[in-house]
Formats: structure tokens, sequence, C-alpha cells
């Protein structure tokens, strides 16, 4: 027999999904998740998620990509092998600056990327509520709302009784 993981509650809109949202919220459930086919601009506030940290992998991507064109040309064009070049300083900032720049940008973009992935937790090839037998529909034209049985308010009956008030079209139990 496989474990439960929580369960789930289909609805018809957006808008529905979002008041259930919120009403689970201020229930005093914490680990819930919706799905929903698009993005609903008020379900964060409402879930009242963290915000999205991926400035930070965006940020040390920059500052790592910096870093590495600034000291790469300076080794290379003041220590390991200084020309002097119509009596210039071998150190110049103003030529470093483009392949300085160039290295943030790419840096950005690698850890930002990198950093979806780690966010997201992808690649997620299983999800317990890939079980749902209506949950491809999630993709189309359903809103979905899953509270987890690790949720320290999850009692089954009672978590199930709380679902068939929010109005859903069905409550089913989800399994690992």
């Amino acid at each position: 027999m496989s474990e439960l993981y929580g369960l789930i509650a289909e609805f018809d809109s957006a808008d529905d999904l979002v008041k259930a949202a919120e009403r689970t919220r201020s229930a005093g459930y914490f680990r819930f998740d919706a799905y929903s086919p698009f993005a609903i601009d008020e379900l964060p506030e409402v879930m009242d998620l963290d915000p999205p940290r991926i400035w930070l992998f965006v940020l040390v991507g920059a500052a790592g990509g910096t870093f590495i064109a600034f000291a790469g040309q300076y080794y290379a064009l003041v220590i390991n092998y200084p020309m002097n070049i119509g009596g210039r300083p071998f150190f110049s900032l103003p030529a470093f600056v483009p392949i300085i720049f160039e290295l943030a940008v790419l840096g950005a973009a690698v850890c930002g990327v990198i950093g979806m992935f780690v966010l997201n937790r992808l690649p997620m090839p299983y999800h317990p509520v890939f079980n749902h037998p209506d949950f491809a529909d999630s993709s189309r034209d359903r809103f979905f709302l899953c509270i987890e049985a690790r949720d320290p308010h999850f009692k089954l009956e009672q978590t199930r009784d709380f679902l068939h008030t929010l109005d859903p079209l069905e409550v089913t139990h989800v399994d690992t």
C-alpha cells in the first residue's frame, strides 16, 4: 500500500482557485500548492510565498564573470607577458572593460539558468500529483489545489471536509 501524499481539489476557474488558496491559507495550512494552466498573479501573494531568489544566482554569476575577466586580463597583460607599446601603461582599465562586461553577462546568464533549475527543482520526472487521473487537465483548463499530508494541521477527515467547503468539482486523495 502506498503512502498518502495529500488531498487534491479540482476547480473550474482561476478565481475559484485563488479564493480556495486564500481560505486554505487563512485556515492555517502552510504546505499546499496550486496548479494552473497559466500564471495567476494573485497566487504567490495569497499563498504567502517567499519572493524568488534567482537574483542571487545572477549576481554571483556576474561577479564571478567580472572577477575572472579582470584577473585573466591582468595576469596575461601585466604579470605574465607585459608589452610596452608606445609607452602606454601595462594596466589600462578602459581596455579591459569590454571583456569584463561580456564575461559578466555570460556568467549572469549561465548562473541564472542553473539557478532556475535549482530553485524549481528541475528536472522533476515524477511528482505524486501526477497520479491524479485528471491532473493532465491542469495544463489545459482545470485548476488544482493540493494540501500535503505533512502539513502540521493535516488530519484526513477534517481536511477533506474543509476542502469540500471550498466548492470544488471533486476532492480525491493523492498517493506517493
